[in-house]
C-alpha cells in the first residue's frame, strides 16, 4: 500500500510546489512588469535601419521618376521645385525574430542580501525590457516552445500571461529547435548546468547559422564564496546538500572551478560566434539591457556573419 500510495504523495507534492511558485511569480508579475517598462524606457531605441531603399516608415532618399513607373509614386511636393519628376524612396527595414528565453528553474529564484533582485526577476525584468526595445524598433520577439514570435504593442503582458500559464517543467535550457538562419536567440540562464547539456543546446540553436547570446546571471555571492564556518549548502534542482566544516577553505578551489566553466562555456559560445557575457545582480539591469540592445542592433547592421561587438 505505502508503494503505491508513493507515486500519488510525489505529484500531490509537485503540484503544490508547482501551485506555490505560479502564485508567486503571479504575485511579482505586476511589479516585473512594471519594472521593465521603466528600464525600458531608459535605453534609447530605434528601427534598425538597413541603409537602402525597400518597405519602411523613414525616409531614405530622392531619385528620379523613371518611365513606367505608377504616377502616384511621384512626389509632386519636390518635383515643383524642378523641371524633373523625383520619387520618394523610404530605408528599407527588415523584422528580425528574436528568440528570448528566461531561465526559471528552482536555482534562478537565489537572492542574497547583497543582490537588488532575485536571479530569477532578473531574467524576466531582462526579457521583458528587451522584448519591449525590440518590438518598439520593429523587430519580433517569441519564447522556444512557449510564445511564437509577435510583434504586438502589448508584448510584455503577452510574455507576462505565457509564463503564468506555462505548466511545463522548469527547464535551465530552452528547447531544441532549429531557429531561422538570420533568427538570434538570447538565453538569460546561470548556466549552472553540466558543461555537455550546454554545448548540446547551443549546437542545436546554432546549427541553421542563428546566433545569439549566452547571458550568465549570478548572484554577487556566487561569485566572491563569502562563506566561512561550518555551513551545509543545498542544491536547489534535487534538494542534495553538503556540508562544509570550514567553508572558508574551499573559497579558492570554488573560484577556480567557477572561471573553469565559465571559460569552457565562452570558449563553445565563441567556436559558434556567439557572445558569452556575465551578469551580477547587484548591478544595474539598465547597463546590461543598453549592452544587449547595442549588441543585437551591431550584429544587425554589420556583415551577417561578422563577429560580435566586443
Amino acid at each position: 500500500m505505502a508503494a503505491a500510495l508513493k507515486p500519488a504523495l510525489t505529484e500531490i507534492e509537485a503540484i503544490r510546489r508547482a501551485d506555490g511558485e505560479s502564485r508567486t511569480l503571479a504575485a511579482a508579475m505586476p511589479h516585473l512588469v512594471l519594472e521593465a517598462r521603466r528600464i525600458a524606457s531608459t535605453v534609447i531605441h530605434g528601427l534598425h535601419g538597413r541603409r537602402r531603399a525597400g518597405a519602411g516608415e523613414n525616409f531614405w532618399q530622392y531619385r528620379r521618376f523613371v518611365s513606367g513607373e505608377a504616377a502616384q509614386r511621384v512626389d509632386w511636393r519636390r518635383s515643383a521645385r524642378d523641371d524633373l519628376l523625383y520619387v520618394r524612396e523610404q530605408e528599407w527595414e527588415a523584422a528580425h525574430t528574436v528568440w528570448l528565453w528566461p531561465d526559471r528553474s528552482r536555482s534562478m529564484a537565489f537572492a542574497s542580501k547583497d543582490a537588488r533582485d532575485s536571479k530569477l526577476e532578473r531574467a524576466i525584468v531582462l526579457s521583458f525590457a528587451l522584448a519591449e526595445l525590440l518590438v518598439a524598433g520593429g523587430e519580433r520577439v517569441g519564447i522556444p516552445g512557449l510564445m511564437r514570435p509577435s510583434a504586438t504593442r502589448g508584448i510584455i503582458e503577452r510574455m507576462a500571461q505565457t509564463l503564468l500559464h506555462d505548466s511545463s517543467a522548469r527547464d535551465s535550457l530552452p528547447p531544441g529547435f532549429v531557429p531561422a538562419s538570420l533568427a538570434e536567440v538570447v538565453v538569460f540562464s546561470d548556466f549552472w548546468t553540466p558543461l555537455d547539456g550546454i554545448a548540446a543546446t547551443l549546437a542545436s540553436l546554432s546549427a541553421s547559422g542563428a546566433r545569439g547570446v549566452l547571458l550568465q546571471v549570478v548572484d554577487p555571492v556566487e561569485e566572491t564564496f563569502p562563506y566561512s564556518g561550518r555551513i551545509e549548502f543545498t542544491e536547489p534542482e534535487d534538494g542534495r546538500a553538503i556540508l562544509a566544516g570550514r567553508a572558508q577553505t574551499w573559497r579558492d578551489d570554488y573560484i577556480t572551478r567557477l572561471e573553469m566553466h565559465r571559460s569552457a562555456i565562452r570558449a563553445e559560445a565563441a567556436r559558434r560566434n556567439w557572445l558569452f557575457s556575465t551578469h551580477r545582480t547587484d548591478r544595474s539591469a539598465a547597463e546590461l539591457l543598453l549592452f544587449l540592445h547595442q549588441a543585437l542592433t551591431a550584429s544587425r547592421e554589420g556583415n551577417a556573419r561578422s563577429r560580435w561587438p566586443a
